[in-house]
């Protein structure tokens, strides 16, 4: 494979900046759901409100990046490989459904709670739907479901990127810092 200098092909200062505050987001968002302590406690209510935070911001963030990625497009492909190129936009894909689907199911599932999502400091309630106690369960599985699986498709992506620069030394990754 080809070997590009830094400066070519680089996604734009806010593609990046997106692409890296989504990544800590998300990050935040599995420490908290994995910390948050048992119920009714101090630990559980601070922790489910980043968590909350998180994915809200998340789900703004992905709203902001998906118009940039419209309006500003992206860098050309590098895989010279039709599978890599194929896998790669895959990924990507998923990604980008994660990011919008996820919070989404998050906001469904404590509204089908009969609550509405509250972001502690601010007084904002979230709510897109009525409590549904039925419909809760399936959202809030589907919820954990894909939180789950997207340890792996975010461990791919990582592991892809490091690839491409240790293996293939093209520009993948430093084209994203």
């Amino acid at each position: 494979m080809a070997t590009y200098s830094a400066s070519s092909e680089r996604y734009s200062k806010p593609a990046i900046f997106f692409h890296w505050a989504v990544f800590l987001l998300v990050a935040l968002a599995y420490l908290a759901i994995e910390v948050r302590g048992p119920k009714g406690s101090d630990s559980r209510e601070f922790w489910s409100n980043v968590h909350f935070w998180a994915g809200t911001l998340v789900l703004a963030l992905a709203a902001l990046r998906l118009l940039w990625r419209m309006w500003e497009g992206a860098p050309r492909d590098i895989d010279s490989n039709r599978l890599l190129t194929f896998l790669s936009r895959l990924v990507h894909v998923a990604l980008y459904v994660f990011i919008v689907a996820q919070p989404l199911l998050g906001i469904l599932t404590i509204n089908l709670g009969g609550k509405p999502v509250m972001l502690a400091g601010i007084d904002l309630q979230i709510t897109l739907v009525g409590a549904d106690p039925v419909a809760r369960k399936a959202v809030k599985a589907a919820h954990e479901l894909i939180g789950n699986a997207f340890y792996w498709i975010i461990g791919i992506h990582a592991l892809a990127a490091i690839a491409h620069h240790v293996m293939f030394r093209d520009n993948t990754l430093r084209r994203m810092i």
